[in-house]
């Protein structure tokens, strides 16, 4: 009876072991639409508690979500190009906090109500590099409809937004432009202080 009984709590083990190796792989492989999806879901969900949470509710309800759906360290060292290599490992690390915080507080300023709005999913194409290029829009009630289109890399064993293309444009050509002519023409501790007025400025307004 005992021994019958050490073989069923191997087994439920096993079970449970196979159950939760199964699960954890079906998570950790979402596609480059649903880590969009997921995190658009996430951000509607904080756009419609925008007023009551305030700024600083939005940025801290912001944090993990958009940690979680964006290489923060890969749109880093491309805002910045070949300066990158400049850098210490010290000035890197202060780089990709820095940013990574200007990542939270631009969405905490941008996306701050909501009034109907939701995203509708377009379609998916894979580029040349093994990326994913989603493409969706933003419904807006009442006026025109917003085009996103989000470029996905794989890291590790999911996919991370690593750059997002608004109605044509693109943010990250817009910071590397002007990010990369600080930091070579005033210097890294001037780029930061640039970027830290940024995130002043959001948290103001």
């Amino acid at each position: 009876m005992v021994l019958k009984s050490i073989k069923l709590a191997w087994v439920l083990m096993w079970c449970f072991f196979i159950s939760a190796t199964a699960y954890a792989q079906e998570e950790g492989a979402a596609t480059a639409r649903q880590v969009v999806e997921k995190f658009q879901a996430e951000l509607i969900e904080v756009m419609k508690n925008g007023k009551q949470l305030g700024y600083a509710g939005r940025y801290d309800k912001l944090k993990d979500p958009i940690s979680n759906s964006h290489d923060l360290t890969k749109i880093a060292r491309i805002v910045v190009g070949k300066e990158w290599e400049k850098l210490s490992e010290a000035q890197q690390q202060e780089l990709v906090d820095v940013f990574s915080r200007l990542s939270i507080a631009s969405y905490a300023h941008n996306f701050k109500d909501y009034s109907g709005e939701s995203f509708v999913f377009d379609s998916e194409e894979e580029t040349t590099r093994g990326g994913v290029v989603v493409h969706s829009h933003l419904v807006i009630p009442g006026e025109k409809d917003v085009k996103f289109d989000y470029m996905l890399k794989e890291k590790g064993d999911s996919w991370r937004i690593i750059n997002i293309i608004a109605n044509g444009v693109s943010d990250l050509a817009l910071k590397r432009s002007e990010y990369t002519a600080i930091l070579q023409r005033e210097g890294f501790d001037a780029l930061i202080a640039k970027i830290n007025e940024k995130i002043d400025n959001y948290s103001k307004q």
